[in-house]
Formats: structure tokens, sequence, C-alpha cells
């Protein structure tokens, strides 16, 4: 083959290799997550005289709350959260050191998601230095930084059961965070589905904004948290049912009415006995908080099961930095526990331990002392067991075959059997594609799940989903829930639109050849390729014939 006169020897020109898109933007310490944490890095960061940029998605827009994104949000969002305004005010009447963190001259972003953290590595050799990918109502963009710290807080584990899609049927946390932060929650009673200090806590939330908690649900024989929480929701009425999960919802078209409860034996079975009938229009999955690592494990952190800390969570140190030396995690996605849930003060320990290790990052040495490292609570609690007693109970039981994964009609046994999508209309020879039946070395894979399944792969990229899935694998091949790794997560780790996708910039010199970064023969011959007055035919006769 003739090498074409014209071409650079050495120089693939469809490598993305220096032709970086064009970032305007740029920041000394980017804090992602205005919680308790987030901001108490952030006032302990402007002390250090670097530039600190506080970005939050909350309010998130309607359009994305609707897809139960970040959080299960169940359609029990009143009218109030698609007024952007109002919600803002309520936002800063919950959080008033919000106001103390712009007058101390950080750069706050409310309303502003980010999708995605992209340090130079070997397979983004491209990117100088670290950039987040950060969108709000308008835009997407890039915004470089030199140290980070991820404060992402933690979402709610979902369990199917006969009804779980009907509107009102939403996460604790979500719940939660519509009654303090947007004041925007439409229910009047709800039925709370799990003991733990998280599902308590929201509880009381809820009591507070003037919803009746008409009763707790917990298939364990004892609740999972402290009974001092208990106590008040049902000195207000509230009836406690242990050894109990629900059967089905009753609903109309506006969304769940009542829900009825089945006993369950020790293995999950449900018991000939008493059905109970609960009437109510929320129901809050309150089964486990899951640290919300998305960002974190995309960006390439080591993370591990660690049952103290409440699940997957990044790998951290006593200043809690992660494997990445520019990365640093606090608050509940580096690990939820009845403690830190009872009290903020611990996650705001964390964010200025996280603070003050990024500012000495930055060269700047923080007044004051570093401070104890952070330790979770000792643990008391099997929290990968009860994950799996709940699917047991509530999904495998079941006498209904209700979808895992909602957004690609998934079923249990379409994961435990592997079955394609249902649109291939594909029939089974033989068991071997069977879960416990397929040959690997250690435990199963969930990515290997999701591409056969699809499960996982909606509009809510798995947040309803993955640990159920995670939980039956455990179920389905004998493994223990903590051996199974966490499913991989890939950027965008928030819904885009195209059209703010399509305004992100990039360098002319990277749209120049794109055609060739698939790697897929092209029917045509570029015009780099020719020289001087030869045709494409004539290109044509110098390519090898396949074969020869």
């Amino acid at each position: 083959m003739k090498s074409p006169a014209n071409t650079s020897v050495g120089r693939d020109r469809a490598s993305v290799a220096g032709k970086q898109p064009p970032i305007d933007e740029s920041t000394d310490l980017l804090i992602i997550g205005a919680g308790p944490a987030g901001i108490a890095a952030a006032l302990t960061a402007a002390s250090g005289g670097v530039r600190v940029t506080l970005v939050d998605e909350n309010p998130v827009p309607p359009q994305t709350m609707g897809e139960d994104v970040p959080l299960h949000f169940g359609g029990r969002m009143a009218p109030t959260a698609a007024n952007r305004n109002a919600v803002l005010e309520s936002i800063l009447r919950a959080r008033p050191q919000l106001a103390e963190a712009i007058d101390a001259g950080i750069d706050v972003r409310l309303g502003t998601a980010a999708w995605g953290l992209f340090p130079q590595r070997r397979t983004a050799g491209w990117i100088d230095g670290h950039v987040a990918g950060l969108a709000d109502e308008d835009r997407a963009y890039l915004l470089r930084f030199r140290q980070v710290i991820v404060a992402t807080g933690c979402r709610d584990m979902g369990v199917a059961f006969d009804g779980w899609q009907r509107p009102g049927v939403m996460g604790a946390s979500a719940a939660y965070r519509l009654a303090t932060v947007y004041e925007a929650l439409d229910s009047k009673v709800a039925v709370l589905v799990g003991s733990g200090a998280e599902a308590l806590q929201s509880g009381h939330a809820l009591m507070a904004a003037g919803v009746r908690i008409a009763a707790v649900v917990e298939q364990a024989e004892a609740i999972a948290g402290p009974a001092e929480l208990l106590a008040p929701l049902l000195g207000s009425g509230a009836r406690l049912f242990t050894r109990y999960v629900i059967e089905r919802t009753v609903g109309d078209p506006q969304g769940v009415t009542a829900v009825r409860l089945v006993p369950v034996g020790s293995d999950g079975s449900h018991l000939p006995g008493p059905v109970e009938q609960i009437e109510c229009d929320t129901v809050m999955l309150g089964m486990a908080a899951v640290p919300a690592i998305e960002l974190m494990e995309a960006a390439g952190c080591a993370v591990s099961f660690q049952a103290a800390r409440g699940g997957h969570v990044p790998i951290v140190d006593g200043s809690q930095r992660a494997s990445l030396p520019f990365l640093y995690a606090a608050g509940d996605c580096a690990g939820t526990w009845p403690s830190k849930t009872l009290s903020a003060d611990i996650a705001r320990r964390e964010g200025q331990i996280a603070a003050t290790g990024a500012l000495r990052a930055l060269g700047v040495e923080p007044d004051g002392p570093n401070g104890e490292p952070v330790l979770p609570d000792h643990v008391v609690r099997d929290v990968a067991a009860e994950r799996v007693a709940w699917v047991r109970a509530m999904t495998l039981k079941s006498a209904a075959t209700p979808f895992v994964c909602q957004c690609e009609e998934v079923t249990a046994a379409d994961v435990l059997e592997l079955n394609p999508p249902r649109y291939l209309k594909w029939q089974r020879a033989s068991d071997a594609g069977r879960l416990g039946a397929v040959d690997s070395e250690g435990a199963p894979d969930p990515d290997v799940v999701k591409r056969l399944t699809r499960a996982g792969m909606g509009p809510c990229q798995g947040r309803r989903c993955r640990e159920q899935i995670a939980a039956l694998m455990a179920l389905g091949t004998g493994s223990a829930l903590a051996d199974i790794p966490v499913a991989t997560y890939r950027p965008p780790v928030r819904p885009l639109r195209l059209s703010q996708l399509a305004a992100v910039p990039e360098a002319a010199a990277m749209s120049d050849g794109w055609e060739s970064w698939f790697g897929i023969p092209s029917q045509w011959i570029p015009f780099w390729r020719l020289t001087g007055g030869r045709s494409a035919a004539e290109c044509c006769a110098d390519e090898p014939v396949a074969g020869e």
C-alpha cells in the first residue's frame, strides 16, 4: 500500500491527543453537594484564600425528578416543585449557611448537577489537569479544577413488589428532601417501609410537615433503628408491623390509595395469616440508605463494600482523601451510620477535615488543628443480610411478578435466568444462560447481567434497581452480597438533554476527522487521502484487497 504524499508519518489524524475542548472556567477547589458536609467544607476552604466553587443539583428540574433522578421521587411532588424561585427560597430557608457561603466569596451554583469527573489518565490523555462536567437548566459545560470534595449524600434502595410502579411509592430520602428542603411534598398519609435510623428520621420529618404516619413495616422480628426514634411515631398513632412486608398496593389513576401487608416467615415466605390493609397515599421505601458514589466510581476511585459505612463506599484515609489524590469524600457519600444520620455535626466534621486536606494539597497551611479522623459506629447490624432479606421476602417470594427494573421491564426471573429483552422474542434452548450456571471466576459481575438483560439501563440509570439486582445475584448464586462488585457507573451520571451536550464546545481540530473515531471502514475516500489530481477510484486501486 502506498503512503499518501500529504500524510504526516507517525501522526494519527483522528486522535484526540492535543485537541482538548476549550474550557473557559476554572477553580482551585470544587465542592459537589451543598448539604452539611459540603457547606462546612466550603466555609473552611474559603478561609484559606483559594478559589472555591460550590455546586448543588437542587433545585432539580421537574422533568428530571419525573424520571426519579437523583432520588426515587415517586410522583409525589407538589406543584410548587416546578416553581424554581419558590424552591430556591425554600432551599435558602432550609440551609441558611448558604447565605454565609455567598458572603464569604464562594462561587455558589444551585441547580447545577455534576455529571462527570474526568482526571487525566491513560484513557483520557487529552485532558489537561482535572475537569468536571456540569449542567444547569440552560447548558452543559466543563470546569477545570485542582482539588475536589464530593459530598453527594445518599439515596434509597428500591425493592420491587406488586404495584410499586404506582405514583406514591417513593424513597424515604426523596420524601425527606421534598418535605424539608423543597417544602413541596404532596402527601397526607404515609406508610413507612423499613425501620432503620434513616427511615425513622424521615418519618419524623414528614410528621413535622403535617403527614400522618399510618404504619411502620419491618420484615425482621425487631426494628433496625433506635427505639427512641420509633416511640414518637407510635405515639402519634402509627402501627408497627414486624415480620410483615407489602404484598401489593391498591390504587386509582392518581396513585396509591392503600397497601396490603402480609406476614412472612423466617425464610421470607408469605404466610397464610391475616392480611392487613392500610389506607394511605404514600409508601416510603426506607429499607437502606445507599451512599451516592456514582461520580467517584466513574472517575476511577477505589471502592469497597463496608458494612459499617452502609455498603459500597470509596476507600478514604483519615483526611477523607480517596484513592485519587485530588479527590476527597465527605458526608453520606463517604458512608452512612446511625449516629451520623442523627447528628449533622459528624458530616460537617468530615467536610472540615476534607477541606483541610484539600487546602494542604493546594499549598495552603490551614489554621487550627486537623481534628481526629471520623470513624463509623461499631457494627451491630448486618446490612448485607438485611438487604437480601428484603428482596427475598418482598420480591422473590411474591405471588406476582413485578418489574425489578421498571425502566426496561425486567423481572426478578429475568435477572436470575439472564433473559434478554422481550422485544427480541428470543426463546431459551437450554439452562446454560441461567445466572447460577454461568461459569465465572469469583462472584458474578452485575455488568454482565446489565448487558444481557438491560436491567439498570433505563432513564433512572439503575437508581431504583441496582441494589436489588445485586441482592438477586447473591441469592441466585449463593454468593455473599458483600462479594458482588458494584455495577459500573459511566458518565454522564445524570441525564442530559442532547441539546445540552451538543452545545458543549469542542476544538475545530477535534471535529476534523471524527468519522474515523469509531474504527468503521468508510465507504468513501477522505479528501486528505487524495493526492494531486487522482480520483477516488485511482486511490482505491492502491488499497489492499481483503484476503490478499
